[in-house]
């Protein structure tokens, strides 16, 4: 794959890049003016929609998951296909500011970077085939997938993977702001909402009885005194709490949402079964509680040393840059889990994602479009070679 690599990059016409950058620019402002919160993301993949028929694509649809779909056929479709992947939705809601700001080389815009520019990166390899006339050695599936974020628990991507998974070899999956990394390994994630429940009552004339706001401070409190191992790194979260009715009154529901993550299953199955026992211990007569698991992402992974993630790493180092290889919780862990090899690789810098102030840098998104052009066209000749090897022997 580097030698692959190595030959686009040297036979390949760029003197269009910088254009082009500039327009994956602007297209990633005009994708990030349309809110797009979890689980309604349905305007935003309209707009993907069309702009997928306006840049040469085929077989455009949106499923019923509000994903959305367009096809480039390659010069030989016995050939194994490449899913392109980035995720529509944001983890803003539809009244969020999204008005832009401008600093020289910087722009703020909350969910600008993550993942509008994802989303934008995706458009500008489908205009620069378009622009370019050119035809990839294997087919190419564009997915514009929704519910990456939050409590959306991965459902576009376990749709369209679900739908393509016959036809796909390999996937590059694009976030906005991870230029310079290479997602390989896809962490374990589990979510669960706990609710504490109790009969309630006047603070003063029933004090004593069991409080449902009590009993989720005192679950938080012994989940929080939890020490998770470093190795395989193991984390969690209380994001969220909520409850009671006044602050003269015995609470009678309250609950909180955990989030839980790990580079290895195992890890992650002990550390669940520590909060359930932890539960079973808190929970009393007259207090009880009730967990719902809200989201559970699979782990998987692809060895460093396989040809996607070379060949990665080698069109980074032709940028002048040594790639950093990382874990995480993308739509990747999807294709990952089934064990198809999938790299999540960046357009741009930037920084404060899921933040109102979220911001990108301009400035290296020339390069990440060339990383990703590269990358796109060494897979698809790779998978060539080896149909080609496979079919010889």
């Amino acid at each position: 794959m580097k030698d692959i690599v190595h030959s686009i990059f040297r036979h390949t016409n760029w003197k269009n890049l910088n254009s082009l950058a500039n327009w994956v620019v602007d297209e990633g402002i005009r994708i990030q003016q349309i809110p797009a919160p979890t689980f309604a993301e349905d305007a935003r993949a309209s707009y993907v929609s069309e702009q997928f028929k306006s840049l040469g694509l085929s077989n455009i649809s949106i499923d019923t998951a509000k994903n959305v779909y367009g096809f480039l056929k390659g010069s030989n479709s016995r050939i194994p296909a490449l899913m392109i992947l980035a995720h529509t939705d944001t983890v803003f809601s539809a009244e969020t500011d999204l008005t832009i700001q401008r600093d020289g080389d910087i722009i703020y815009g909350a969910g600008l970077g993550d993942n509008s520019m994802g989303v934008s990166g995706m458009l500008g390899l489908a205009k620069w085939f378009y622009d370019m006339n050119l035809v990839p050695d294997s087919d190419i599936w564009f997915v514009a997938s929704s519910c990456e974020e939050g409590l959306g628990d991965l459902k576009g991507i376990r749709a369209a993977y679900e739908q393509l998974k016959d036809e796909i070899g390999m996937v590059i999956n694009l976030e906005g702001l991870a230029y310079g990394h290479i997602y390989h390994a896809g962490i374990a994630v589990r979510r669960l909402h706990i609710t504490a429940k109790a009969e309630g009552g006047h603070s003063w004339l029933h004090y004593g009885r069991p409080s449902a706001v009590h009993g989720i401070m005192e679950l938080g409190a012994q989940i929080n005194r939890i020490t998770p191992p470093t190795s395989p790194r193991t984390t969690y979260n209380i994001g969220m709490i909520d409850g009671g009715t006044a602050i003269n009154a015995i609470g009678t529901q309250a609950s909180l949402w955990l989030d839980m993550r790990s580079e290895e299953q195992t890890s992650l199955n002990k550390l669940h079964d520590q909060v359930r026992l932890i539960i079973n211990a808190v929970q009393r007569v007259g207090l009880d509680f009730e967990v719902e698991v809200v989201g559970s992402r699979p782990a998987g992974s692809v060895s460093s040393s396989h040809p996607l993630v070379q060949g990665a790493l080698a069109t980074l180092s032709q940028l002048g840059l040594r790639g950093a290889l990382e874990t995480g919780s993308t739509d990747g862990n999807i294709p990952l889990a089934a064990g198809c090899p999938t790299v999540t690789i960046g357009i741009t810098r930037g920084g404060n994602a899921h933040r109102l102030d979220e911001y990108i840098e301009t400035e290296p998104v020339t390069d990440g479009m060339k990383q990703l052009i590269t990358l796109t066209l060494a897979t698809s000749e790779f998978q060539r070679e080896q149909h080609e090897k496979l079919a010889g022997d």
